[in-house]
């Protein structure tokens, strides 16, 4: 289904099938150990290259908890190196980041299709990885 890589400071899930439905990020295969937010910044990298028919569910959504009551966080996605969402979001335990399925077609590409999330967070931050998820595909 997916395979993750751990690179320092960037979390990797390839998927080899548009998996259908909510996937939690610990479905995905990603641990607690492999996730570090001492600093701050996390960095998702979603890579699609592997898919050959895009089906995206209507809202394309990604959903991360996390266990401190955070301020302001900043998040920024990128597809194909194209910025498609740049999001401020207020005080809290999770952010909800929605995509626009049109944009994603229209920036697919044959060889790579490549999410990358940003995420800087105002203090060190512990994920909740039954609760994260992603909902790319219908």
């Amino acid at each position: 289904m997916s395979k993750v890589e751990i690179n320092q400071g960037e979390i990797k899930v390839k998927f080899n099938e548009s998996s259908s439905g909510k996937l939690s990020f610990a479905e995905l295969g990603i641990k607690d150990e492999d996730v570090n937010v001492d600093g701050g910044l996390l960095r998702l990298v979603f890579d699609f290259e592997a898919i050959d028919d895009f089906k995206y569910y209507q809202t394309p959504t990604i959903e991360l908890f996390y266990e401190e009551n955070m301020a302001e966080t900043h998040w920024i996605c990128e597809f194909n190196g194209k910025t498609v969402l740049d999001k401020l979001d207020n005080h809290g335990h999770s952010t909800i980041l929605l995509l626009n399925r049109k944009v994603l077609n229209n920036l697919e590409q044959h060889h790579e299709n490549t999410l990358i999330v940003h995420a800087e967070f105002p203090q060190p931050a512990n994920l909740n990885l039954k609760e994260s998820y992603v909902h790319f595909f219908k």
